[in-house]
């Protein structure tokens, strides 16, 4: 019997069945050797040496692994086909004592039985160049943790550490928020003319222009003398151009895309999309026998090929589906980002005849939700493209010229499968030049420029890999980490960094600038790809990495002053000893803690206001939980208030009996009504379209 080992039990039970009685397929469970945690356990004296030891509680399956092995007539090591996967393999192949030189390592990016069966069919040697850049990444990201960590513990505060990529991230994420502080707004005014076509139902909006050129509006007498100029002109048609726009699909998803469009349409945290897809990946049990099948590609990837196979099987799909005008003369293929390794095809799903309703049944909801994305992006990116027609009208008024525009779907193309709010129509009549049009009213508007945005997980992804910073596998860790440490802390959907992320990257600009440097790290990624793709020494990357930052090391020890950084002290009181609790910074956000720990223990959440005033008392309405974490609000007098609500309260009394109006979610919206169960009055917000 042959043993075949994964890295997952999912992955393994799926593999099992499509191999058979031959086999025996066990799982590793992730990583059973790595650097030890006490220590850096790197020599950079002796070639940057690693010490490697089994994980503490990972012996056991190590043994049955071994024990497997020694049983075994061949060994065949089927870890994921990255980096990360290859180091699993190369560890394992030390453990078990295979030679260098074995054909044991299988690759496949989907987990179907002809991809199983074609993998085992063509076993090859380990990849050394993988194996090699991902040891100098690994050791790259040791030496800069375990060096620079002792010195902000010295210096700033116990318990911190630093990241190459992640301190990269933090300033992102501080420089955005620099720049939002340091913005000052400047004002702008729009004035929209509210038209009317040869219609009596006709209306439809145009811009203020200007003249030949564009006027730029920036105070309010400037637009009360242009209302002057205005008043009486007509408004005829100057000019009208219509014209076709062609709008093409978009490539099939990469995990950067995947993660951005599942965070914005789904509001999926990145951590959760690579959760799904891992078992979308790993295999579904589908169908009256329950066969595990996995239902898309290997979910880290950088690159939009996707095979002929895959093309030519959609094109049939649409063919049946929608018929032959839905198709371009011949399937599409699309470019790759710049710097993508493209080691592994798009993220598509492994047959686009299991269609997501299908699929439905044997999937848990978030689950489906991501399966339809990924399966709705890839079947659209192989159809015609959208087809617009754009009409633009310049409308005179005197001297002056207004602009109106509109677009309407002429053919659907792909947009009947993928489609987001750039589909939407927005007409405006058939206009004639020289029509004489009728002017309802005019709307000045008084605006101010917006700093620009935090970022949220999907811009923060968007920006590593824009700027070359990170790769497929890493964007999500990098995330957790900037969270867990206490530099970021995300409000609503946006991350604001803390006092003592501005603090950690200031330091780091100081004395480690190369670390924090955002072009560095992209150029340390470029290197590791060369090492991977033997263009490169991973030994002579280290080197040329060592040397500087050994000297930038030593300044620091001498130089860096030691920064009092004291807990922020709240006005909630311990309920144990009645001391006053501080703010802390933890891997699930800031909360609250008695600063007589170790002595006393006690933590809590930090209640939010919402707001709104107690309808019962002089006090402010907050955010509790439950025991058992369920939310629900009540009065910050608490307990000698004991007004409570399930529902979240409005700064708004019902305007028939006076009651506090709430809020309710309901399918499409959000209704806010009257607490009061006898009064029926309520009011209805639409929510934004995803």
């Amino acid at each position: 019997m042959d043993l075949v080992i994964v890295e997952s039990p999912a992955k393994a039970r799926t593999i099992s069945k499509f191999l058979g009685k031959k086999y025996q397929v066990k799982a590793s469970m992730g990583h059973l050797v790595d650097l030890p945690k006490s220590r850096l356990g790197i020599d950079p004296e002796n070639e940057f040496k690693a010490k490697y030891i089994t994980i503490r509680g990972k012996g056991k399956i190590l043994k049955e692994l071994k024990d497997a092995g020694k049983k075994a007539k061949n060994i065949f090591l089927a870890t994921d086909p990255d980096r990360e996967g290859e180091a699993i393999s190369w560890h394992l192949s030390n453990s078990l004592g295979l030679p260098a030189d074995t054909p044991c390592r299988i690759k496949f990016h989907e987990i179907t039985k002809p991809a199983i069966k074609s993998a085992f069919t063509n076993p090859q040697p380990l990849n050394l160049n993988k194996i090699e850049a991902q040891q100098a990444r690994r050791i790259l990201d040791r030496l800069v943790g375990y060096l620079i960590s002792p010195l902000l513990w010295d210096r700033v505060r116990k318990g911190l550490s630093a990241g190459r990529v992640q301190s990269v991230a933090v300033r992102l994420i501080c420089d955005r928020e620099r720049e939002i502080q340091a913005f000052i707004p400047e004002e702008y005014w729009t004035i929209t003319g509210v038209l009317k076509g040869p219609s009596s139902s006709d209306f439809f909006e145009a811009k203020f222009f200007g003249k030949s050129k564009k006027i730029k509006l920036t105070a309010e007498s400037q637009v009360k003398e242009l209302l002057k100029h205005l008043d009486g002109c007509s408004y005829i048609v100057k000019k009208v151009t219509v014209r076709e726009r062609k709008r093409n699909p978009l490539p099939p998803f990469t995990t950067s895309s995947l993660q951005q469009d599942a965070f914005t349409k789904l509001g999926f945290a990145t951590k959760k999309t690579m959760f799904l897809a891992q078992q979308l990946y790993e295999g579904i049990e589908i169908g009256p026998k329950k066969e595990a099948l996995g239902l898309i590609t290997y979910m880290r990837t950088d690159a939009t090929r996707t095979s002929p196979l895959a093309r030519e099987e959609a094109r049939k799909y649409v063919t049946e589906k929608f018929g032959d005008k839905f198709l371009p003369p011949k399937s599409r293929t699309f470019t790759s980002p710049k710097g993508a390794q493209e080691a592994h095809e798009a993220i598509r799903p492994t047959s686009v005849f299991r269609e997501p309703s299908q699929m439905k049944q044997f999937l848990k909801r978030d689950q489906h939700r991501l399966y339809k994305l990924i399966w709705e992006r890839f079947v659209s990116s192989q159809m015609a493209a959208a087809l617009f027609e754009q009409i633009r009208a310049d409308i005179a008024a005197g001297d002056y010229l207004f602009k109106a525009s509109g677009s309407k779907l002429k053919f659907a193309g792909f947009t009947v499968i993928y489609h987001d709010k750039m589909d939407k129509d927005k007409s405006i009549p058939h206009l004639k030049e020289g029509q004489v049009l009728e002017l309802q009213t005019l709307l000045p508007e008084q605006h101010f420029t917006q700093p620009p945005a935090r970022y949220t997980e999907a811009s923060l992804v968007k920006a590593l890999e824009n700027k070359g910073i990170g790769r497929p596998s890493t964007y999500s860790p990098i995330i957790e980490t900037v969270q867990g440490r206490g530099y970021v802390l995300r409000e609503g959907k946006t991350f604001r960094p803390t006092e003592l992320g501005f603090i950690i990257v200031d330091i780091m600009k100081q004395f480690f600038p190369e670390v924090i440097d955002i072009d560095f790290t992209a150029q340390l990624e470029n290197m590791l790809d060369k090492v991977e793709s033997g263009q490169y020494s991973g030994l002579r990357l280290l080197k040329d990495f060592y040397e500087p930052f050994q000297n930038r090391l030593r300044i620091a020890t001498e130089k860096m002053e030691k920064i009092g950084l004291e807990d922020e002290v709240t006005e909630e009181v311990c309920p144990l000893c009645g001391k006053n609790l501080v703010k802390k910074y933890g891997r699930y956000g800031v909360f609250l803690a008695c600063p007589g720990f170790p002595e006393c223990r006690f933590t809590m959440k930090p209640r939010a206001n919402t707001g709104v005033g107690c309808p019962m008392c002089k006090g402010e309405i907050v955010e509790r939980r439950t025991k058992r974490g369920k939310l629900f609000f009540g009065c910050s007098n608490y307990p000698d208030c004991t007004f409570v609500s399930w529902d979240r309260p409005v700064d708004k009394k019902c305007p028939k009996c006076g009651h506090i109006m709430i809020e309710k979610k309901v399918r499409g919206g959000t209704t806010v009504r009257c607490s009061n169960k006898e009064c029926d009055y309520q009011e209805t917000e639409e929510m934004e379209d995803k």
